[in-house]
């Protein structure tokens, strides 16, 4: 009988051993995502070419402090931002969309607090200023098999990205009125300029608009994995082919 109540307590005690890890490392997760980095993946084209569909990258969280957003499902816990840090313009950050204060963005900080963004013939133009483009070559879009203008851009603080531009500089949202920002806010744009639902578009049902700084989640650093889409899950002998190992560690600009 003695046996048998030691090999139940040895049971049971490596069952609660097994749950207490388990708990112990969901708590590490969240801890560690919340706070150091968190991974995401990238379900559309408006950041081409710097990010790509299937790029899988790390954020920082850290780098702008900490919101009610830096937290799974954005619990209202507390307003504003705790160790807040402002983004730098040109940083690739990840935001919460301000009209649900839920769906993930991914864009570019262009404009600052209080700046006047404007849009003139596919140019950003910046508290009067034009802000400098250098024509380079075509960018290649093996997805669609054609190739788009890219350029390289380089903001009022010397901060350098490519763009590309796939339909000259004549689309929509290559000219438009002024934009002031306001206080606390931010100013994002796709760097695929003309397939980009950003901050140039401030009405309807695509509005992004202004970003306030508490709905900043955290600034894109490095791409990690990524694979070009061309595998489903159940077909494994593709998967390799389908891998993008020269884009694994790329660190983001």
């Amino acid at each position: 009988m003695a046996n048998n109540v030691d090999k139940q307590n040895v049971t049971r005690g490596g069952v609660w051993e097994t749950a207490k890890t388990i708990v112990y490392a969901i708590l590490l997760a969240i801890v560690i995502r919340s706070l150091a980095f968190e991974p995401f993946n990238i379900p559309s084209g408006s950041m081409i070419p710097n990010l790509l569909v299937g790029d899988y990258l790390f954020v920082s969280k850290y780098s702008y402090g900490y919101s009610k957003h830096s937290l799974p499902f954005s619990p209202p816990l507390f307003s504003d931002r705790f160790m807040g840090k402002a983004p730098e313009r040109g940083d690739v950050a990840v935001f919460k969309l301000p009209r649900d204060n839920d769906t993930d963005y991914i864009k570019r900080v262009v404009g600052m607090p209080g700046d006047r963004v404007q849009m003139v013939k596919g140019r950003v133009k910046i508290n009067g200023t034009i802000v400098q483009r250098k024509r380079i070559e075509n960018f290649i879009d093996f997805r669609v098999g054609k190739s788009w203008p890219q350029y390289v851009e380089q903001l009022p603080n010397g901060r350098e990205y490519r763009i590309i531009e796939q339909f000259g500089d004549f689309s929509p949202l290559d000219n438009t009125g002024v934009y002031v920002v306001p206080k606390g806010h931010y100013f994002m744009m796709g760097d695929n300029r003309d397939n980009s639902a950003d901050s140039r578009v401030q009405r309807g049902t695509d509005r992004v608009g202004f970003v306030p700084l508490e709905n900043f989640v955290g600034r894109a650093e490095v791409i990690f994995f990524s694979t070009d889409g061309s595998s489903s899950i159940w077909e494994i002998w593709k998967w390799i082919p389908a891998i993008r190992f020269g884009r694994f560690f790329r660190i983001i600009q």
